[in-house]
């Protein structure tokens, strides 16, 4: 599936993060642009790349043809999941935490779903010759737990919330 369709959905989860999601979403009347200081970025980019999966796996983007089937939004949250639950990690050195804003909201995110699906078994970890392996079992409830974290940072943002930004960052986003 990666091989198949990791560029064109890779290509469109870039486009709709960049053209939509970051231009969707306002702040509540009264909040002070600035009130989540160093969290707005890796929020910010949390909030579109949040946008991007929730909005991959609708069906209209394949009835406007621009992805060929289903598999191909599997291919963009199979390689999402993989690259913030493992994969992205290789470049922090050891003892150092994850600083860039893009690796820590990619971590955020893949380190939330997988601890709010693990009840259900929505993302698997699996050991195998000494390698760590991601299997998402359940795409369509992968995609509702993206749509609740979506609500929620969007909620972060538009209220100012800065202390929950700070505890969603801190607690998935910055330690390996």
């Amino acid at each position: 599936r990666s091989k198949k369709y990791g560029n064109i959905a890779g290509a469109l989860h870039t486009d709709l993060h960049e053209c939509v999601g970051h231009a969707s979403g306002k702040l509540a009347p009264g909040t002070d642009p600035n009130a989540l200081k160093n969290y707005a970025s890796p929020l910010e980019e949390a909030r579109a790349d949040l946008f991007a999966l929730y909005y991959l796996m609708d069906k209209k983007l394949q009835d406007l043809g621009l992805l060929p089937d289903e598999n191909a939004a599997r291919a963009a949250y199979d390689s999402y999941i993989r690259n913030g639950l493992l994969t992205q990690m290789v470049r922090i050195k050891p003892g150092k935490d994850i600083e860039q804003a893009h690796m820590r909201c990619r971590a955020a995110i893949s380190r939330w779903v997988y601890e709010k699906g693990k009840n259900e078994n929505v993302i698997g970890m699996l050991e195998r010759d000494g390698k760590t392996y991601v299997k998402i079992n359940n795409y369509e409830k992968l995609r509702e737990l993206f749509g609740s974290l979506l609500k929620e940072v969007q909620r972060i943002k538009s209220e100012g919330d800065f202390q929950a930004g700070k505890d969603l960052i801190e607690k998935y986003g910055v330690k390996l």
